[in-house]
């Protein structure tokens, strides 16, 4: 039985090749918060295992192997979110971290009992797609909302789950995933971006509206 800590490597990986980035021992060290000793050993080990290839001065990249134990984790974690949300009616603020818990001790079969009891969903309480049985998954296409122009309509497609306390901003300014909306006005140098959603008016930082994955009507 693989262990909590092997997951959460791999997983962390999977999210800096995601990200364009070089899984070097110092970037998995910070992200997981320990001693670049200790991944140096993980490594080692998780490279013995078949799960990644160590590449020196380089970093590591997942095998075959390691990436669909990635997207079965990422497909755990989803589908809890989205049982904790619609089921046990947890804000989408709240659903995280418990769900970085219960990934790892669930069944295979329980998820995907829990799979079919929410109609074989497609997308997570954040928009984020739910990975296939297999591994497969559509990815998102959208733009960030500090890229689109004013006059741009669309509607929101996805939000990090990564900060709670910026999805509880969201939740006060009324942004939900699948909100229709239009750029009324975009401020130069770096200024907020004001959207129309039906009579309402809400501003966000550029920071913010960076943060923001959106599908725009024309795409």
């Amino acid at each position: 039985m693989r262990s909590r800590s092997i997951e959460d490597y791999i997983k962390t990986i999977y999210r800096l090749e995601q990200d364009h980035e070089r899984a070097t021992t110092q970037r998995i060290a910070l992200q997981l918060k320990v001693r670049m000793a200790s991944v140096t050993g993980m490594i080692k080990h998780l490279a013995a295992e078949g799960y990644l290839k160590h590449k020196p001065y380089y970093g590591v990249k997942l095998t075959e192997k390691g990436r669909r134990l990635a997207l079965t984790m990422i497909r755990r974690h989803r589908l809890i979110e989205l049982f904790l949300h619609q089921t046990l009616g947890l804000d989408w603020d709240e659903v995280h971290d418990d769900a970085e818990i219960l990934e790892h001790a669930m069944s295979d079969r329980l998820i995907e009992r829990i799979y079919g009891f929410l109609g074989q969903p497609e997308f997570d309480p954040h928009g984020a797609p739910i990975p296939g049985v297999d591994g497969t998954y559509q990815p998102l296409r959208g733009r960030s909302l500090d890229q689109c122009p004013a006059g741009t309509r669309g509607r929101i497609l996805h939000v990090s789950d990564d900060d709670p306390e910026f999805l509880r901003y969201l939740t006060r300014i009324g942004v939900k995933i699948g909100s229709p909306f239009k750029v009324i006005e975009k401020a130069p140098f770096d200024g907020p971006i004001t959207l129309a959603e039906g009579r309402r008016r809400i501003v966000l930082g550029t920071e913010a509206a960076r943060r923001i994955l959106v599908a725009v009507d024309s795409e």
